[in-house]
């Protein structure tokens, strides 16, 4: 697996987990595997489902990590936690994530933010030019709409003064040159054996037939840009409060 680039998150990781043997690679690894397949019910903060709270390292079934390895590959009969198809190892790097939720802060400026001024920040910084929020905005870049449900406060700071940090593979960049010497870049959305489908630079959706394709490759940065320094900490826990805000359209 590529290494991640060293960011603050991983850092925090490596001092918080030091002493329980995990890395922080096992605790980012294990974070994407919680949000691509446990964050949809119990939330990017881990208390959605009543009784547990897992940004506090409270269960209702099994504490150690190697009961809480064997629910998560099992799942839990009875009740809504279903059996997942991860290997040992996956599982146990979404306990070492469980572990770093557990002991570091949870929604960091959130807890003091103002949504409804956020949501004037990222209109007036231009958020709109490349983000979606329920209906507007361009393709460009990630969807946000359901954006809250789905990435922790600290996460999304994260990515608003980090975003080379991390790229997640579905928000992946592509540089496409054609065999008549034409140069794209955009977001990639689909691609097959035969064709290639992005959203360009200026939010058009983009298929390329794969025959008439010289050069295809993978853009390492974000083409986002950082905000570090550009906002002030009120108008950032402003920012990430109203990106927390977002939970889907039905759930406003």
């Amino acid at each position: 697996m590529r290494a991640l680039p060293i960011s603050s998150f991983l850092l925090a990781a490596a001092t918080l987990l030091a002493q329980q043997n995990y890395s922080p690679g096992d605790v980012e690894d294990g974070r994407r595997l919680y949000v691509a397949n446990c964050a949809v019910c119990h939330g990017p903060e881990g208390e959605s489902v009543p009784g547990t709270q897992l940004d506090h390292g409270t269960f209702r079934h099994g504490s150690s990590d190697d009961e809480l390895v064997d629910i998560i590959r099992k799942g839990i009969p009875g009740t809504a936690m279903p059996p997942h198809t991860f290997t040992a190892f996956q599982a146990r790097s979404v306990v070492a994530y469980l572990r770093f939720m557990a002991a570091s802060p949870s929604r960091g400026p959130a807890t003091t933010g103002d949504a409804v001024h956020g949501k004037a920040v990222f209109e007036s910084k231009g958020c709109l030019h490349c983000h979606r929020v329920r209906g507007n905005g361009a393709r460009i870049g990630p969807e946000l709409t359901d954006i809250g449900s789905l990435r922790r406060a600290a996460e999304l700071e994260r990515s608003i003064l980090e975003p080379d940090a991390e790229v997640l593979p579905q928000n992946r960049f592509i540089r496409v040159v054609t065999r008549d010497g034409a140069t794209l870049n955009g977001r990639l959305l689909n691609q097959d054996a035969f064709t290639i489908q992005l959203y360009d630079g200026n939010d058009r959706l983009v298929s390329l037939e794969r025959s008439k394709v010289k050069e295809f490759a993978f853009v390492e940065k974000s083409p986002m840009p950082s905000f570090q320094g550009k906002l002030s900490p009120q108008e950032l826990s402003d920012l990430v409060s109203y990106l927390v805000s977002l939970k889907g359209i039905d759930k406003q």
